[in-house]
This record gives C-alpha cells, structure tokens and sequence, in this order.
C-alpha cells in the first residue's frame, strides 16, 4: 500500500493444470500444485493472509511494489473473502483513502475497482486506541484476539483476509492462518521491517505450495496452505 498513492500495494491478494507463463506471454496464469487444503477443517472460515515483500524481506509500507496489474490481483482476492482483519496503523492506512476512491471513481480502472471491492466488504479492527470507525462496515474489537478469531472462524461466511504485520504476526504465532497469498516484488529494499520480526514460533512452519503467477512487472504471487 503506497501511503496514499496506492495503500494496497504496500501491506496485500486458477486454471487448474494451465503451465506458469513468462513475463512476456500476455497472459499470466496459475500453476496450481494442488487444491487440498490440509488440515483444514471445512466447516471453519479459511484464514488468509496477504502481504507483499521484496526480494530481501522487507514489508515496510514505504518500500511498495507493483502497480494495476498488483491492484487486480488483490481485488480478485477481495471477492473470496467477506470480512477484512487488521490492526489500527493498517485500518487508517486504508481507511478512508480507499472509500473515497470508491466513492469518487477518481483514479485508475485497476484502482477504482478494488476500491469498490474493498468497500463493500465488512471489517474488524483490534484496537485500544481507536476511539470510533470510519465507516459504516468496521467493528472495532477490543478483546482477546485470539477468542475473536476462533468465534469468527466459526461463523457462516466465505473467508476472512487479514493485512498488516503486528496482527497477523500473533496469528501466524497462534497458528490460526491456514494460507499465506505473497506477492513477491523483484526488488532488494536494503533496509524496512521484515516479515516476522521479533516473532517466535513454537515449531518450524513447513507450507504447501498449491499457486504460483509470475506478473509482466516481475512480481511474482505466492500461495501457500498450511498442512
């Protein structure tokens, strides 16, 4: 997400059997390794998280990748989803940028669609500081964030994507993200915070590659299940 030039291109997100094309195809296309979500009990919302990184790491906000064809590609993942996690800094950098866009239509087609897209869709921020929402579809949560997750995991509804770093940071830590979504820009940042800073996991995280999308721009889109 590109402060406000384009905020969802610093923290965001399949033909089956089609071959993963090169950059100068016209078209990219999934290689899809597998469709088994292991692990997963279907009967609980999927919990996706979605970030963008340089080649060295980084997930700093001041470090974006990517441009319009980055923007469709989170906005084909907000249509999987119908309820947006984050934290306060990651709310504010999207809210209310992105709802005046959907309001104004006033920049690119890629942009204003995923404006739309973002819009529409409910969201939950854990916050004790943030005195009230800036718009009508956010709850604020206050709560243990774990015991929110588990209840809204096992709500009706199609998945839930969450943005940022500090929270998906204790979720990866909690084990309640079932897939990782990384677009991976081809870009070395030299320095900005990386992915998982300061976080401890109980155990090594093996993941299952199941997508992979190599974007004209070089960025290339990760997607990855947890067994």
């Amino acid at each position: 997400m590109v402060a406000h030039s384009s905020p969802i291109l610093l923290e965001w997100g399949c033909s089956l059997g089609m071959p993963l094309k090169t950059p100068s195809q016209k078209k990219d296309r999934f290689e899809c390794l597998s469709t088994i979500k292991g692990g997963q009990d279907n009967h609980m919302r999927n919990v996706i998280f979605a970030i963008n990184l340089t080649l060295d790491g980084c997930c700093d906000h001041t470090k974006p990748i990517g441009g319009d064809e980055i923007l469709e590609h989170y906005t084909h993942l907000l249509r999987e989803v119908d309820l947006l996690v984050y934290g306060r800094k990651t709310y504010q950098l999207m809210v209310p940028f992105w709802p005046e866009v959907a309001k104004n239509q006033s920049r690119t087609k890629a942009s204003n669609e995923f404006a739309r897209a973002f819009d529409s869709i409910h969201k939950v921020v854990f916050s004790r500081s943030l005195d009230r929402a800036e718009d009508k579809n956010t709850r604020i949560v206050r709560t243990d964030l774990r015991d929110e997750i588990l209840r809204l995991k096992q709500e009706s509804g199609k998945s839930i994507l969450v943005g940022g770093v500090s929270v998906p940071s204790q979720l990866i830590e909690l084990g309640l993200v079932d897939e990782y979504r990384f677009v991976i820009g081809p870009v070395v940042a030299g320095e900005g915070r990386r992915l998982l800073d300061g976080v401890s996991l109980p155990e090594r995280l093996q993941l299952k590659l199941v997508e992979s999308k190599i974007f004209e721009s070089g960025c290339v889109a990760l997607r990855y299940f947890k067994p």
